[in-house]
């Protein structure tokens, strides 16, 4: 079936899930036209991207950066803009369908002002959804926006979920169990930063990684399906599947189970929100069982990845945890990426934040913010106290 024709912005567009994007757009220069392709310092990536794209507009989060990306884009006629505010303003153009992969809370005011434009948005930022679910779920209904994920979990229960939850009896996310899956915990006391980064199925970024390998983005994917599907936390479960071919899983009430299936590609699942509701064709491989031969599943250890039990109270607790979770998962990621603390030490960190930082249940995007920075702060004022101890 023809796809109708429909204007695109690309936020992110040099991290893995830009450049997935953009290659599938590429792909099909008749159907749709890049507006914007942002970026946070990588200017090379970024005027590539806007070149063979052809976009009308290129951001630079880093307004230092802003002659240097004009340089490298003269003469091509693309306009070139740089600093926060500058992708804020490009996100609520009102393009048909936008790519939210900026990492972090960084991304959140973009995604909101792309959902306020009333367009599609195509969410692959875990921490947005986690910290400001809520407000975000608020402005799709208030503005008429359409929120698809793009996380390969979550959009593999979109593609089974039924619109009556009354039918529904839970959803099962899969997790590879990442590259520590059979390790036990005193091994990952010692593991290093480049054994942490090697997830075993699916490129992606050093934080994602280990949030992988310490299995809390199993955990915020929880969360982000709390609000994307609107399920009682007690319908959500996590099965443990190496192979990453089945996706995710729905359990309905007659017990017949639905699950999407595909090689662990996340081409796949961009695919399907870039041409949503209809579906587009991808160069990605094709699934062969028989080659596969056999799937295995294993039930998650909260003992050895006590990150999932950590996620799981902050789901049930709500309010401001998911905030503070958030955040000192980011700083003590940051601190095991620059090796000032060990691998299992990132979640005794979480949970020592969690157990000693309070605060107020967030009403609007500055509360978040301003949770999320004090949290930060709390989190690495204790982090150099113990470092310097």
């Amino acid at each position: 079936m023809t796809l109708n024709r429909r204007s695109v912005t690309v936020l992110g567009a040099t991290g893995s899930i830009g450049n997935s994007t953009l290659d599938l757009i590429n792909r099909h220069p008749d159907t749709f036209d890049v507006d914007t392709v942002t970026a946070h310092r990588d200017i090379v990536g970024l005027a590539a991207a806007a070149r063979q794209s052809n976009a009308r507009y290129a951001v630079i989060a880093d307004e230092t950066k802003y002659l240097a990306l004009k340089g490298l884009l003269g003469g091509t006629g693309i306009q070139v803009a740089a600093g926060a505010d500058a992708i804020i303003e490009r996100a609520g153009a009102g393009t048909d369908w936008t790519m939210a992969a900026i990492v972090g809370l960084a991304g959140l005011e973009p995604i909101m002002a792309a959902l306020r434009a009333g367009g599609t948005v195509a969410l692959a930022n875990k921490e947005a959804l986690v910290a400001a679910g809520t407000i975000m779920m608020d402005a799709v209904v208030d503005h008429g926006a359409t929120l698809l994920p793009v996380d390969s979990e979550h959009n593999a229960v979109f593609q089974c979920f039924e619109p009556d939850p009354a039918r529904i009896r839970r959803i099962v996310l899969t997790a590879s169990g990442g590259p520590f899956r059979t390790w036990s915990y005193e091994q990952m006391r010692y593991a290093t930063v480049t054994q942490a980064v090697k997830h075993p199925n699916w490129p992606m970024g050093h934080k994602i990684s280990v949030d992988s390998a310490t299995m809390m983005n199993k955990g915020l994917e929880l969360i982000e399906a709390r609000h994307l599907f609107g399920v009682a936390p007690g319908m959500l479960d996590i099965v443990v599947h190496p192979e990453s071919i089945i996706h995710s899983m729905v359990d309905f009430i007659d017990g017949s189970t639905l699950a999407q299936m595909g090689c662990p590609d996340m081409r796949v699942p961009i695919a399907y929100t870039l041409a949503w509701p209809e579906r587009m064709a991808t160069p990605c491989d094709r699934l062969d069982l028989a080659q596969l031969g056999q799937l295995t599943f294993e039930k998650p250890d909260e003992d050895r990845f006590p990150a999932l039990r950590i996620a799981k109270s902050a789901l049930y607790q709500g309010g401001a945890t998911p905030v503070i979770m958030n955040a000192a998962n980011e700083v003590a990621v940051a601190a095991f990426l620059q090796q000032h603390i060990g691998f299992a030490d990132i979640m005794k960190v979480v949970e020592m934040v969690l157990e000693t930082y309070m605060a107020p249940d967030p009403a609007d995007l500055d509360d978040v913010h301003a949770i999320d920075e004090e949290a930060r702060a709390f989190t690495t004022f204790h982090l150099k106290a113990a470092v310097a101890a």
